[in-house]
């Protein structure tokens, strides 16, 4: 019935390791002739790694007294693998006695284990196709929202954002800042080295002001040579301080450009709301007027923006 079912059965003496029975459905399975298995040990018949694991799972069952489930990967003599599952069970000739022998069942679990092998690549594949496609959903959601050159993001992600910042300051009644930014002399850049090399100074600041924003924050572009950053939940003292620090990275990078070493400078006004601007219309107003005022005072500066004082306090 046994070898019917395709289940192997192995009988092993249980104090010598020695086999005593093996049915033809476990001769399949591990390879070998009953012939060549009655008589002899596992360390006789198989590799050193492989009948060390047959041996301790034959050793763990003994010490427990009770049937153990193992799996074990099968290297025959012709050089095939089977994946296998063996029960093993001590047996005793009387009850009460100590086990006289291990009897083992064996089942071949090989196309199962392919099988879940398979789904699992399959399955790994479509995860990886479905990141691929959340990936190119980004990117083609990028070329809608953000500047080719720049990397930042455009005039309409901004407006979008103050009004979110806007509504999240009037609940929360918290301070936001937006700072206005241009390049000093950007034309005179342009005209003395050309427009390509005006096209790399351009990517140098948007690297530079992703790389020196939040998550939360939009830097954005919202003209060929205007550039604004918001700035959330960020008071006037904060955002001057963090503008003063890209400042002078940007005053400090070199931009390589047809074996040349190119450098610029940019002008900053920093306005808040409230402090700055009463009404969220005219805080870019408000930034503009101080990113003049530093470009007026010979640029390469952060300025900030006046503060509004309430008359009637």
């Amino acid at each position: 019935m046994l070898d019917r079912a395709g289940c192997g059965l192995t009988l092993k003496d249980a104090a010598s390791g020695r086999y005593q029975r093996v049915n033809a459905a476990a001769e399949a399975i591990l390879g070998q002739a009953a012939s060549e298995l009655v008589g002899r040990q596992d360390s006789e018949v198989f590799h050193a790694n492989q009948a060390v694991a047959l041996r301790a799972a034959d050793q763990q069952a003994l010490a427990l007294g009770d049937s153990v489930q193992a799996e074990h990967r099968i290297e025959r003599p012709d050089g095939t693998r089977l994946d296998c599952i063996a029960v093993r069970l001590p047996v005793a000739e009387q009850p009460g006695q100590a086990p006289r022998w291990m009897a083992t069942l064996w089942q071949d679990i090989s196309d199962q284990r392919k099988r879940e092998a398979q789904l699992q690549a399959a399955l790994s594949q479509l995860e990886a196709q479905e990141r691929a496609n959340d990936a190119l959903r980004r990117e083609m959601q990028d070329h809608h929202v953000r500047d080719q050159t720049t990397g930042l993001y455009q005039r309409a992600h901004f407006e979008e954002h103050l009004r979110r910042e806007a509504d999240l300051s009037a609940r929360e009644h918290r301070e936001f800042a937006l700072v206005a930014i241009a390049v000093d002399q950007l034309d005179e850049l342009s005209a003395e080295h050309g427009a390509t090399a005006r096209e790399r100074i351009l990517e140098t600041l948007g690297r530079l002001l992703r790389a020196n924003t939040r998550v939360m924050d939009s830097p954005c572009r919202l003209g060929p040579d205007r550039f604004v950053i918001l700035l959330s939940g960020v008071g006037l003292a904060t955002a001057h301080s963090r503008m003063e620090g890209l400042r002078r990275q940007c005053a400090e990078h070199i931009v390589a450009y047809s074996g040349r070493q190119l450098n610029f400078t940019v002008s900053m006004g920093v306005a808040s709301y409230p402090h700055t601007a009463g009404a969220v219309e005219q805080l870019l107003k408000s930034a503009e007027t101080a990113l003049s005022m530093a470009r007026e005072r010979g640029g390469n500066r952060v300025v900030l923006a006046s503060i509004q004082f309430d008359a009637a306090h």
